[in-house]
């Protein structure tokens, strides 16, 4: 795989020795844990055990070599398309080249854009408060722009191989052995960390509406996969802390503060090769630091519920305008499993196709084709977020 170029990187200036010790030592760490490996199922198509027991120890997990040479290729490519679209600035309804720009046709605000290595959510409201306190921020070099785009929401209607992706017959097995056979969709996101510019993405947990709740059990607002297209470090990924998962109430600013920065010393880094997929709880305390390396990190995110936990559940509204998920809508939003099911069989037809048991019990049939992909424009706007 290659990279697109890369720009000039940064250090953390004076915080520098600290970080680079921070990092090798959770890195040690995170390789102790014993939460990767290939994905596996027993000899009757179960999950294997010792998987699930992983996963619900440590709040995530690592599924080692999932995407093969030719997936990730189609996946780099729409990422270069994707890229070569962005708006030349923040607001332009033009490419740098003068086209329409990726999403300004689009009703949904599908471009975050932070300034060169920001941290955009921290120590803000937005996004219901779910980030109580900011990063570090370092000094970006010379000539950098002076806004980046590092999330792009609504993913699978700006390229056909997050799509397939979506549809991978392993990794929706996984989805329903932790979820639930009638398990929901959440959203699904391409993370773009480019070396010297990526933002940071402040300590938080996902999931605003059910910590009340009397059945809030570790796995009550589902989970996210992570895709790595170029593979990740402790440098660019995404840290968690173990077992936060099975926390109802945290106190993360206080956990800065007794941490004296913002390198909780009891989080470790996802650390990823190109093709390695991560599940990670949604309800994990985690975050991501400024990417001041070398090294460029994609990640191509899609999560998932219960079912039980959306039905009839008002949203949370930070993926989508706040509404009742009720069985239209949750239907509706499944759609894109559908699609992306049959997309895949197109594209991979030695693999066996993954059997959506709503749409096996519904009698429910997708094609993906021209009709289909202008269809699910803005689809987005069905978002489930709890």
């Amino acid at each position: 795989m290659n990279a697109p170029a890369r720009r000039l990187t940064v250090d953390y200036g004076p915080e520098e020795a600290a970080m680079q010790a921070y990092l090798g030592a959770g890195e040690k760490r995170a390789y102790e844990l014993g939460n990767r490996g290939p994905i596996r199922f027993t000899s009757d198509g179960r999950l294997d055990p010792a998987i699930l027991d992983a996963y619900w120890r440590c709040g995530f997990y690592i599924f080692e070599g999932v995407l093969k040479a030719d997936e990730l290729a189609d996946i780099e490519a729409d990422l270069k398309s994707i890229l070569d679209r962005l708006p030349s600035e923040k607001g332009s309804p033009v490419d740098a080249k003068g086209r329409p720009a990726l999403s300004a046709d689009c009703q949904a605000p599908n471009l975050l854009w932070s300034k060169p290595l920001g941290d955009p959510f921290g120590g803000t409201k937005l996004a219901n408060g779910r980030h109580p306190a900011r990063m570090f921020e370092p000094q970006a070099a010379p000539g950098a722009p002076k806004e980046i785009v590092y999330l792009i929401l609504g993913s699978l209607q700006f390229s056909d191989a997050h799509l397939r992706l979506y549809g991978h017959p392993h990794l929706l097995a996984v989805a329903a052995a932790i979820n639930g056979p009638d398990f929901t969709p959440f959203n699904e996101a391409i993370f773009v960390k480019e070396p010297g510019l990526g933002a940071s993405v402040a300590w938080h947990r996902d999931g605003v509406t059910h910590w009340d709740h009397p059945e809030w059990d570790q796995g009550t607002h589902g989970f996210n996969f992570m895709a790595q297209l170029y593979g990740c470090t402790p440098a660019n990924g995404v840290w968690v802390i173990p077992g936060s998962h099975k926390l109802n109430k945290v106190d993360i600013k206080g956990m800065m503060e007794a941490a004296g920065s913002d390198r909780l010393p009891d989080a470790v880094p996802i650390v990823c090769q190109p093709g390695d997929v991560a599940i990670t709880n949604r309800q994990a305390v985690h975050g991501s630091f400024a990417n001041t390396s070398k090294d460029w990190r994609v990640t191509l995110n899609f999560g998932f519920h219960r079912r039980k936990s959306v039905l009839d559940v008002r949203g949370g509204g930070i993926h989508a305008k706040p509404t009742v998920y009720d069985a239209t809508h949750i239907r509706e939003r499944s759609k894109m499993l559908g699609y992306a099911i049959d997309a895949r069989r197109q594209r991979f037809p030695h693999e066996t196709p993954f059997a959506y048991q709503p749409h096996v019990r519904s009698g429910e049939r997708y094609s993906w084709d021209a009709a289909a992909k202008a269809s699910i424009k803005d689809y987005n706007l069905l978002d489930i977020s709890i």
